[in-house]
């Protein structure tokens, strides 16, 4: 049987689907009544369902990660789409076939395994190499990074989001690097493999996606920086050659600084020219592959502009429909 998916419900439309549902709360409305809101997602995106009304039972009826079947209206709302609910319950995972809720298929994820492989394998900086290979040799580093996604609601959303998007930025990473003759191509490389190794720890993904709470209390930058440090006492640990501090504090300073402004995360400020290539080059891939969910879940259908969205301060142009 065909279904309704996320990316395909229209203002006022009737629902009866299964989601793999997340980020559940109860909450109380200005009257002091309960009402139960929750994140649905399948392979193509992701909306809140909203179920007035609400109470402890049906909150407790549901755990996050499962999968639940919803029946009420689809309803435009600021700009995007909710479920206004008239049930939420729990479903029997036999049942749902799975294949509705896989962003990327193994096959995808194994071949950009594969680039980033091969990536690495090119850096001509022996230290930096051995490095890069020390992670890709690590299964259980490399199961969780290809698994994790690279963010909850903004970018790249989805198991396997991570991957793709670091093999994208290690993509613009060489271009930059060949066409840039000042920059440190291995130095910006391995900086562009690492930037955000540390969201493997900061977020939650087997099955729904989220925050842990060390990953709220410590953020993905500081995480990162730690794996990178227990790297290289393991390659030391090893008995490889000692690896040298200067390109140490060169990659943790990378990794702290690639959001690029103190605002927006970062502790400190880009400072090398390494730094600020990986910034504006982390930021093109998040907000062009942003900017493009934003068009593949747009509610306003057949007409060549989204929606007003609030986040980006603007509609953004669609072409012809």
């Amino acid at each position: 049987m065909s279904r309704s998916f996320v990316n395909q419900l229209a203002d006022g439309q009737g629902v009866d689907e299964v989601f793999l549902a997340s980020e559940k709360q109860l909450r109380p409305n200005r009257a002091g009544q309960l009402y139960l809101q929750v994140r649905l997602s399948d392979k193509t995106g992701s909306l809140n369902a909203m179920l007035w009304n609400a109470n402890q039972r049906q909150f407790d009826s549901f755990s996050n990660g499962d999968f639940v079947r919803v029946k009420g209206t689809s309803q435009l709302y600021n700009g995007g789409m909710q479920i206004i609910a008239q049930e939420i319950d729990p479903e029997d995972s036999s049942k749902v076939d799975e294949s509705h809720f896989v962003t990327m298929s193994p096959a995808r994820i194994e071949k950009l395994a594969e680039r980033l492989r091969e990536i690495i394998g090119q850096i001509r900086n022996v230290y930096l190499r051995k490095l890069g290979q020390a992670f890709l040799d690590d299964d259980a580093f490399m199961s969780r990074f290809c698994k994790a996604p690279a963010g909850i609601k903004n970018h790249h959303a989805y198991h396997g989001g991570l991957l793709e998007h670091v093999v994208s930025v290690l993509e613009l990473a060489e271009f930059a690097g060949q066409h840039y003759e000042r920059l440190d191509a291995d130095l910006l490389i391995m900086g562009a493999f690492l930037h955000d190794a540390g969201k493997i720890e900061e977020l939650c993904y087997d099955p729904d996606l989220g925050y842990r709470d060390s990953g709220q209390l410590l953020g993905h930058m500081v995480m990162g920086v730690e794996l990178l440090q227990r790297k290289i006492t393991e390659l030391a640990q090893n008995g490889d050659d000692e690896f040298p501090e200067a390109l140490t504090t060169q990659l943790k300073h990378l990794i702290l600084s690639h959001h690029g402004q103190l605002e927006f995360g970062s502790p400190v400020l880009p400072m090398t020219l390494e730094a600020i290539a990986l910034t504006q080059i982390d930021n093109l891939d998040a907000r062009i592959n942003n900017v493009t969910q934003i068009i593949d879940e747009d509610a306003n259908a057949g007409s060549p502009w989204t929606t007003y969205q609030p986040s980006l301060g603007r509609k953004i142009y669609k072409g012809n429909v």
